[in-house]
């Protein structure tokens, strides 16, 4: 069994978060170090370590991350200009908290995604 998470906590509202959007599926907060503007995480209120261990199971909560993230870019006035959805996968990925979450970062021109060096 998956290791319960800070995010666990927060869904729970065991913990203070900003939390801009919550149903039965995924809870939505604000991130505590934001990288731009707007930077919320969108997360499945099931516990899912790693993107390596989704199922077929997963789909309804997985699917609720998008329509939630432009839902939230819309009530956020970013629709228009742009945003980034980002999905980190294990510790070469960038994940530091092993409960998937969909970061929906904008506000702000975000230049490239990756450098071309070590490419």
């Amino acid at each position: 069994m998956a290791e319960e998470t800070i995010f666990s906590k927060i869904i729970r509202r065991e913990i203070p978060a900003d939390v801009v959007y919550q149903d039965e599926l995924v809870t939505a907060f604000r991130d505590i170090s934001p990288q731009a503007p707007t930077h919320i995480l969108i997360v499945p209120n099931v516990l899912i370590p790693t993107v390596n261990d989704v199922t077929a199971d997963h789909e309804q909560a997985l699917g609720r991350l998008f329509t939630v993230a432009a839902k939230i870019a819309r009530d956020e006035g970013i629709d228009e200009d742009g945003y980034r959805l980002i999905m980190n996968c294990n510790r070469h990925g960038g994940q530091e908290v092993y409960h998937i979450h969909m970061h929906l970062v904008g506000g702000r021109a975000l230049g490239p995604m990756l450098s071309h060096k070590g490419l």
